[in-house]
């Protein structure tokens, strides 16, 4: 085998420090060196020395003080329906499960406050005659019956809400082939 490295062949009394001082790229330098390493340093220290913990950074002469702002254009070319779909899916839950919360919530506080019972009185004296007491408000608006009503309705919401964001993406990425999408600017402190 043939040294292709050039004329860099090392006497016998220089070692194996002189084969080693010009590695191929790729391989490591064996050699160490005296002391610690100190990467270089942009702004002197005060005592004079390259690095150390006193070293203060003084900004230069005429450098802006206000951060500088990065700023992108983007475009939205296309909305992936089934990301939308899946997204919506789980919002429209998520505002169902609040709006059965919230319903329930009214009820018992409209209960506490006696609304029930008198706007039921009112309504079974109106509706009632010498043979019926008529019509009873609060055994129509119970806590069950409302619960029940408002699961209904927010399993229709989700239904409903999840088919038109996922129609909506879809009429999105028509209309974006022929006008290039929803423009944005984004800014970046930095």
């Amino acid at each position: 085998m043939t040294d292709t490295r050039g004329p860099q062949q090392a006497a016998p009394h220089q070692g194996a420090a002189a084969q080693t001082a010009s590695p191929l790229p790729g391989e490591r330098q064996s050699q160490q060196q005296a002391g610690p390493y100190h990467p270089p340093q942009a702004y002197p220290a005060q005592d004079g020395t390259a690095g150390g913990p006193a070293g203060v950074r003084r900004p230069r002469t005429g450098a802006r003080t206000t951060p500088r702002v990065r700023k992108a254009r983007l475009r939205v070319a296309k909305a992936d329906p089934w990301s939308v779909m899946k997204v919506s899916f789980l919002l429209s839950i998520a505002l169902g499960i609040c709006t059965i919360v919230a319903s329930a919530v009214l009820w018992m506080v409209m209960d506490a406050m006696g609304v029930f019972s008198t706007v039921g009185g009112t309504i079974s004296e109106a509706t009632g005659s010498n043979e019926s007491n008529g019509f009873d408000l609060q055994s129509f608006l119970s806590l069950p019956n409302v619960l029940m009503f408002t699961a209904v309705i927010a399993v229709i919401d989700v239904v409903l809400a999840t088919a038109l964001a996922t129609l909506g993406a879809f009429i999105y990425n028509l209309s974006a082939g022929f006008v290039g999408g929803v423009e944005l600017t984004l800014a970046e402190d930095e």
